[in-house]
């Protein structure tokens, strides 16, 4: 089945915006852009940029320098016209837009700035079939000695046992809703982001495309009703979580669950694994 794809109309409202405004979330990127140790005068690349979140983290790490340059990269061209809008006047001189998948990553860096000093991926390597494949543009597109950093809750050791209550409850809760409520049910259509990799697998494919892991962290984070809510109108989750399923009825479904869940449960907050590594191009 061909995945539903948002209308231009749509985008915005689908888009990760909402999820990436939440503070915790600025809070786990910052800290990878700490561990990254960006200085001004630096060329960065911040692939899968999605709507500026984390550009605007990188951009406050490189402020005053104008020698330095930040390339914005994402697949979507509606992301990039938000992100546009949202680091209008944030240093955003500094930033080159550019429209792109992270597949043809080498390409787009070569023909814009040459090589790099350090790429950053947030939260979105999951969605990769081909991880080696990305990883061989990225080493590609680093100057000798240039940084990877990447991070992701989408892996094998994300879920604190005591959560998983919750996301029974939720996932059960969103599929009664939807069959009751609409007389939907979703596919069994394979999604990469139900293919979680584990910690030691993705140590192990950074070293076979030559990297060096210099930093491993996992990172313990809080995520409040909000950011469940936020997640649950974004594109990419909804299709992961109810494959086949329209994203306006998708979105409904899960943030009606996840609203009866919190209140039935008691919750505050959800903790949730971040697992954050940066590694280096060998010199």
């Amino acid at each position: 089945m061909r995945e539903e794809q948002p209308q231009p109309h749509e985008a915005e409202r689908f888009s990760f915006r909402r999820f990436a405004r939440q503070p915790f979330y600025t809070e786990v990127n910052a800290r990878l852009i700490q561990l990254l140790g960006l200085r001004p005068g630096m060329r960065v690349v911040d692939l899968a940029c999605g709507t500026g979140a984390v550009t605007k983290l990188i951009l406050s790490q490189l402020e005053g320098a104008k020698q330095s340059v930040v390339l914005a990269v994402d697949a979507s061209a509606e992301a990039l016209e938000i992100a546009k809008r949202e680091l209008a006047g944030a240093g955003s001189a500094l930033v080159r837009f550019v429209q792109g998948r992270a597949e043809t990553l080498s390409r787009a860096v070569r023909q814009t700035v040459g090589a790099v000093d350090a790429v950053v991926f947030c939260n979105a390597i999951h969605l990769v079939e081909d991880k080696a494949r990305v990883l061989r543009e990225v080493f590609e597109s680093l100057a000798p000695g240039g940084a990877f950093a990447f991070n992701t809750t989408f892996f094998a050791e994300a879920y604190p046992e005591e959560t998983e209550r919750f996301y029974l409850r939720w996932m059960a809760r969103a599929l009664k809703l939807l069959k009751r409520e609409r007389g939907l049910r979703p596919t069994r259509e394979r999604v990469i982001a139900r293919q979680p990799l584990s910690t030691a697998q993705y140590e192990q494919l950074l070293a076979e495309q030559g990297f060096a892991v210099r930093r491993e962290e996992l990172d313990v984070v809080e995520v409040p009703l909000e950011g469940w809510l936020g997640i649950s109108e974004f594109s990419d989750f909804i299709r992961g979580a109810l494959p086949g399923v329209p994203l306006a009825e998708g979105a409904w479904a899960l943030q009606e669950a996840v609203r009866q869940v919190f209140e039935e449960l008691k919750l505050k907050a959800v903790p949730r694994r971040w697992l954050q590594v940066v590694a280096a191009r060998p010199s």
